[in-house]
């Protein structure tokens, strides 16, 4: 470890004041392998004899011991950056602190206590001062030779309550106001002992022209009518440092921060600015400071904080203040690269030691490089390097490396005039129709004539300036984008379509044109896919999703998803309406990710519908959870109640527009039990089906239930098995073949699984059984088949005999039939492993079970294409005439009978 002596010749200053305070210098001296804690810094001023006369003293004294404790750590190489900042923020929250206490007592003395309107014959509510902390002081990240940047703001209007000492009463904007220029000179006035911290009020509403304290109405006011982009910039990190009534100071400032919605028009906003800043840097000729220059601390800063303006209204963490933190939750999420947010950190941690190591030399507020021999020795010693030119080199690699960060997120695409502009500048006519065809769209004058509707329309013609000016740089973008697609024809139309629907919405198309890649990504997925298309629509808020590299790489981990969703959920207690939303958001995003994989041929159907069943099964155990703890009345911390899935996603083989097929069932002997559970399932069917501003989380069906609509929403575990083992038809045994436990008790589950088991195990009359299915099977093909004539030119994979339905049919008759003596059967594996159990166990051929899987798995692969394009599933009937002989053989040989199905 380094002398005292040695550390201090990296600072000049440091060594003057030591030289001149002998006892600080003991103290340094011995303190030196010990942090500086908040506890010992508090117990120190609380130990002063604090009045108005020796304030400034006391609170210099204060700073100067804090600072060369800080300091002598901080060069030893002791001191991380966070307890160098986190020390120089407690030195200026105690002083401001401090100062509001001593210096508003003498003015309540004067002129009483501030106080608001007070209804008639009451006296209002006390007043207090109210101080915000901005910027690095806000973030807790102060450098050690900052200046303190500070807002004055006080709840309400009103005034003091002038008692009998009192001269006179004033406005409480008087008294704060006062109060504000006492605090101000209390901190910044240099005296014999210097200063505190500097202080900067210009960030306070219209700056030096504008009153040094406001009330909430006022500063609400205006953020409302003048608040500009810059301004939101800067509020990110306020926090408040005195005073009280902080929830309602956050109130006004969190809508005015953060949207709501994604704001990626924010980029803009933060490009400007720093264009300003990188002018004034290079009139100034400041290239060499570490603070402003390129490559700097600022445009770290400003990568962290466009998107938490971008993401923070939606993504609630990255409201957080400290950069560091900002930029590794942007790497978590991957909105950053994790090797982009490490190199941004690693360039941050660097340069911000820079900086403390240039303010050491003399105490100064500077981010320039030294030009002396002396200064720049002493700094390269301070960093650890042999010379001044090592640390140049390294000093010179991180601000490359910042630069090419920064320009990768502020980059301006919009430069320069698209060279397919024309096509929309001069929509319509044939010399468009012909640069059409050139560019390989198949109905040229179709294509040409939407985009001169579009042009021509109301819709375009009515837009703002702002909306049209994206519309006149991305509609060029989506005519070249579908031109190099297999359908460029439908990919511009369901593009246009597309455009049409987010119109209104700035944000979104801000995206899309801010990320050329995203509206890239956005033509393959429309081209792929009608109902991809007709998906964004509705939920355009997924372009976003667009903007992460990992999107084909990322396999889905749900255990992280569901402890993630929950935490979320938690945080957004007790608002429910945003819960509700947030069930719908992440679904909605998880459903969009699946699909780029599904159509980019990385997911099977059978895989996919995993993905899509687990994701359901998650989504009701959140919303059990929530719906329960939302009950007035809870006679129990957990409930025990448990949802079973029927049907697609009782087999996993949920689609991306299934519905839920769901029962609910509890197993609890408490008196009260039956009706709370019955609120339960009713409040929990809301929060599953309701239509919100994010749309609908599922479309439920719940007529499974015991005695169908006519029963119980919720049913006991016992009443259920009952109606299992007396009173359900054939149908209903039928269905609880692919019937499983989703989400809830477990226990409650568990016991559901064993009245199914043994439901199913019942030895039944195969005669009658093979009689009731045949019979099922002959409404089902007359109510949803083929009709007539049409079976000649029509198949309906799902339904006509032959398909889909007749394997689903032929399995749950062998586990109805054979379960009592093969007790495998019952295990609910899906129709394909139970067709290879059956022929393993010698209920039907081993050779026709197989091709019958084959064909099952192609029906469900055909069936899943023609959706995805908006298709009904139906198909030539030739496509599939050797698959539909092999399933009515095999209902044949099952059924003992040539009679068909229908």
């Amino acid at each position: 470890m380094p002398s005292l002596a040695d550390i201090l010749e990296s600072s000049p200053f440091l060594s003057r004041l030591l030289a001149a305070r002998p006892a600080l210098a003991a103290e340094v001296e011995s303190s030196l392998q010990r942090p500086l804690s908040a506890a010992e810094l508090s117990t120190w001023l609380a130990a002063q004899p604090v009045t108005e006369t020796n304030l400034k003293r006391v609170l210099r004294q204060l700073k100067q011991r804090a600072y060369a404790r800080i300091a002598a750590r901080d060069l030893a190489g002791l001191a991380p950056l966070s307890e160098v900042t986190e020390c120089m923020t407690l030195i200026a929250e105690l002083a401001v602190r401090k100062s509001v206490a001593v210096l508003s007592q003498g003015l309540v003395e004067r002129y009483g206590t501030p106080r608001g309107a007070g209804e008639a014959n009451e006296t209002g509510r006390a007043q207090e001062l109210i101080v915000i902390g901005m910027g690095k002081l806000g973030g807790r990240e102060l450098n050690v030779s900052s200046d303190i940047d500070l807002i004055f703001v006080f709840p309400d209007d009103g005034e003091t309550d002038a008692s009998g000492t009192s001269s006179r009463a004033i406005s409480n904007f008087e008294f704060f106001s006062r109060l504000g220029r006492a605090v101000i000179n209390a901190i910044a006035d240099a005296t014999e002992d210097g200063q505190v911290f500097r202080v900067d009020m210009r960030l306070r509403p219209d700056g030096d022209s504008g009153p040094l304290a406001c009330s909430f109405e006022m500063l609400e006011t205006y953020f409302i009518t003048q608040g500009r982009e810059w301004e939101r910039y800067a509020w990110i990190k306020a926090r408040p440092l005195t005073g009280g009534r902080h929830d309602e100071l956050e109130a006004i400032r969190q809508p005015f921060v953060f949207r709501k919605y994604f704001d990626f028009g924010a980029i803009n906003a933060m490009r400007e600015l720093h264009a300003q800043i990188r002018r004034e840097v290079a009139k100034k000729d400041m290239a060499d400071n570490v603070k402003l220059g390129p490559g700097g601390i600022r445009e770290i800063e400003f990568i962290a904080q466009v998107f938490q303006l971008i993401r923070g209204g939606r993504d609630t963490p990255l409201q957080v203040k400290p950069t560091q933190r900002v930029l590794s939750l942007l790497g978590e999420r991957g909105i950053l690269g994790l090797d982009a947010a490490e190199e941004l950190a690693s360039a941050y941690g660097f340069l911000r030691r820079l900086e403390h190591r240039l303010q050491y030399l003399d105490d100064a507020q500077t981010h320039s490089l030294p030009t002396g021999l002396d200064h720049r020795r002493h700094v390269a010693k301070a960093m650890g390097f042999a010379s001044f030119e090592a640390l140049l080199e390294e000093l010179d690699d991180h601000r490359a490396t910042v630069s090419q960060h920064f320009g990768q997120v502020f980059a301006d695409p919009n430069q320069g005039q698209h060279a397919l502009a024309g096509l929309w500048d001069e929509a319509g006519g044939a010399a468009q129709e012909e640069k059409f065809e050139q560019l390989g769209y198949r109905n040229p004058p179709a294509a040409a004539q939407r985009v001169a509707v579009l042009r021509s329309g109301l819709l375009y013609q009515q837009m703002p300036q702002d909306i049209r000016g994206r519309f006149d740089v991305l509609v060029p973008r989506l005519i070249e984008a579908a031109a190099t697609l297999p359908n460029p024809d439908e990919t511009l139309s369901r593009g246009v379509d597309l455009f049409e629907s987010i119109s209104k919405r700035a944000a979104y198309l801000a995206l899309l044109q801010q990320y050329p890649q995203a509206l890239q990504k956005m033509a393959e997925l429309v081209s792929s896919s009608s109902w991809a298309a007709s998906y964004l629509q509705r939920h355009p808020i997924l372009l976003d999703e667009l903007l992460d590299p990992r999107l084909l790489d990322a396999l889905p981990d749900w255990t992280a998803f569901r402890a993630q969703l929950s935490a979320r959920l938690d945080e957004l207690e007790p608002d429910t309406e945003r819960q509700m939303d947030i069930l719908r958001e992440v679904h909605h995003a998880q459903v969009f990710r699946l699909l780029t994989q599904d159509i980019a041929g990385l997911l099977s159907v059978e895989r996919l519908a995993d993905h899509l069943s687990e994701l359901a099964d998650i989504l009701l155990d959140a919303a059990i959870a929530r719906a329960w703890k939302k009950m007035p009345k809870r006679h129990i911390e957990t409930p025990r109640f448990a949802v079973i899935s029927y049907g697609k996603l009782g087999g996993k083989e949920l689609g991306y527009a299934s519905d839920l097929d769901l029962v609910f069932v509890f197993d609890d002997p408490a008196p009260e039990a039956g009706e709370r559970y019955a609120r339960l399932g009713t409040r929990l069917n809301t929060w599953l089906s309701a239509q919100t501003s994010s749309g609908q989380l599922f479309d439920t069906d719940l007529r499974l239930r015991p005695n169908g609509e006519s029963g119980l929403v919720v049913s006991s575990i016992d009443t259920f098995g009952k109606y299992q083992f007396e009173s359900a038809w054939v149908w209903e045994h039928q269905a609880l073949t692919r019937a499983r436990f989703s989400a809830g008790d477990r226990a409650v589950g568990d016991a559901f699984e064993r009245i199914r088991i043994e439901v199913l195990r019942k030895e039944r009359d195969l005669a009658g059984l093979r009689s009731e299915v045949l019979a099922m099977r002959r409404k089902m093909v007359d109510a949803h088949g083929t009709k007539g004539d049409k079976r000649d030119s029509v198949f309906d994979l799902k339904h006509d005999p032959g398909g889909l339905v007749d394997v689903e049919f032929i399995v749950q008759y062998l586990v109805l039939g054979y379960s009592h003596r093969h007790h495998e059967l019952t295990a609910n594996l899906g129709n394909i492993a139970l067709l290879r159990i059956a022929a393993g166990l010698g209920l039907i051929p081993v050779d026709l079970a197989e091709e019958v899987r084959n064909a099952y798995r192609d029906y469900r692969r055909m069936q899943h294409a023609l959706r995805l394009n908006g298709a009904r599933p139906r198909v030539d009937p030739g496509l599939v005439q050797q698959r539909v002989e092999v399933v009515r053989e095999l209902w044949r040989v099952v059924f003992a009978t040539e009679e068909a199905a229908w």
